[in-house]
């Protein structure tokens, strides 16, 4: 029964993102071929995209617990679908502008929120512990699989129907993704007799991750990454089109190179850990992301082109093995009455620093270009390995459940 849950919870997830996947690479291409956006407005966009982390992930671990999760997915399935669906309409009335692509963009950011801490918070409820790593790799493998199918089709999408006919597909995944949801099982929400005050409740989540010695710098980490990830959802696009003038095709190709390195991150992040530790594979990781961000603007013409695929795929593989093996840690280590405020609080600051890196980077692309910017953040991509080596987690061989780890713990 277990296995039959996760099984339509893993359908209905691969679904709608294979669908984003387009949808992510047909919204800015309909702002830069059919808008005519400025590096400005894609960054914009791009901060739109997450500015919802930054607003209502603290709030959203008290929502998910108290809300039952199967009705509050579906429902937000339904709000992305018709987000989505409202960009074509308005083209197709003459009335579509960067202005309502940013309004678009905000509100399935808001869903994603919800929807991302309840999925989380879900998972754990129909997987054995013992499991946990492997469905946490088998997630971000199957996430890395859309991303490496989903822009090359729809670059393929884009440059047959465009950019904006193309945003049906993921529109139409949301749809499937919320019908498949609604078979899955509804958790009985318990109501307690004396409901604490929601400040209270973030207030508990927020001091168990600041608090904790190995939560807590893993979220720090997350933040430094995915500001550096935030200028470059945002100068991807831009640099690719407007830089190296990539048709819609090759710009697919290229961006799916993420998806490519994510697969080989999470085929290889079990093997990796049991080898040399999760504690000592976060250091190397974060070491090994610095070489793939810094390679990915390198180059002119051709050589441009490998250097961004193979910098990407670098760089999206060591996040990879950073993201599944601090968020199986976290699933195992934080109380379970806690869990979803525990993964909204990382959330909040480290996926919050998403828009302001999109921002900033659109910001500066202006003067300096998007090849010097993504240079300039690819710099900043050093601070991750720093991180984790300025606190005893250097010390260790693997990451320890007990969140008071003692020298003793270390192994050498």
């Amino acid at each position: 029964m277990r296995l039959t849950a996760f099984w339509r919870w893993w359908v209905a997830g691969t679904t709608s993102q294979l669908g984003s996947a387009v949808g992510t690479l047909a919204l800015p291409l309909t702002a830069l071929t059919v808008l005519h956006a400025s590096a400005f407005e894609m960054g914009l966009i791009t901060a739109a995209s997450y500015l919802a982390y930054l607003l209502i992930s603290l709030p959203a671990g008290v929502i998910v617990q108290r809300l039952p999760l199967r009705g509050m997915q579906v429902a937000l399935d339904l709000v992305r679908a018709l987000a989505i669906a409202s960009v074509p309409l308005a083209w197709w009335f003459d009335m579509l502008t960067v202005a309502q692509l940013i309004a678009v963009a905000l509100v399935v950011s808001f869903a994603n929120v919800l929807f991302d801490v309840a999925n989380q918070t879900f998972l754990p409820e129909i997987v054995p512990a013992a499991q946990l790593q492997a469905r946490n790799s088998l997630t971000s493998g199957t996430h890395a699989a859309t991303s490496l199918g989903g822009p090359s089709l729809g670059g393929l999408a884009v440059q047959l129907l465009g950019a904006v006919p193309t945003l049906f597909v993921d529109a139409v995944s949301y749809l499937l993704s919320a019908t498949l949801l609604r078979t899955l099982p509804a958790r009985r929400v318990q109501r307690p007799a004396e409901r604490p005050p929601m400040t209270t409740m973030i207030r508990e989540g927020w001091h168990f991750v600041i608090r904790h010695p190995i939560i807590r710098p893993a979220m720090w980490d997350a933040t430094a990454t995915n500001f550096v990830n935030g200028g470059m959802l945002a100068l991807f696009p831009f640099y690719l089109v407007r830089e190296l003038h990539a048709p819609p095709l090759m710009v697919g190709l290229l961006i799916a190179a993420d998806g490519l390195g994510a697969l080989i991150g999470a085929a290889l992040t079990t093997r990796f850990t049991d080898r040399f530790g999760t504690a000592r594979g976060l250091i190397i990781a974060a070491s090994v992301g610095v070489a793939g961000a810094l390679i990915i603007p390198l180059g002119t013409g051709t050589a441009a082109f490998v250097a961004f695929a193979v910098g990407n795929l670098i760089f999206a593989s060591s996040n990879v093995v950073l993201s599944v093996t601090t968020r199986t840690y976290r699933m195992l280590a934080s109380p379970p009455e806690l869990l979803s405020r525990v993964i909204a609080t990382v959330k909040f600051v480290s996926w919050g620093a998403i828009p302001v890196g999109g921002l900033l980077a659109g910001v500066l692309a202006g003067p300096l270009g998007a090849r010097t910017t993504l240079l300039i953040f690819g710099a900043l991509t050093v601070l991750s390995p720093i991180i984790y080596l300025s606190t005893p987690i250097r010390r260790l061989r693997d990451l320890p459940l007990d969140p008071t780890p003692t020298p003793t713990e270390a192994r050498v």
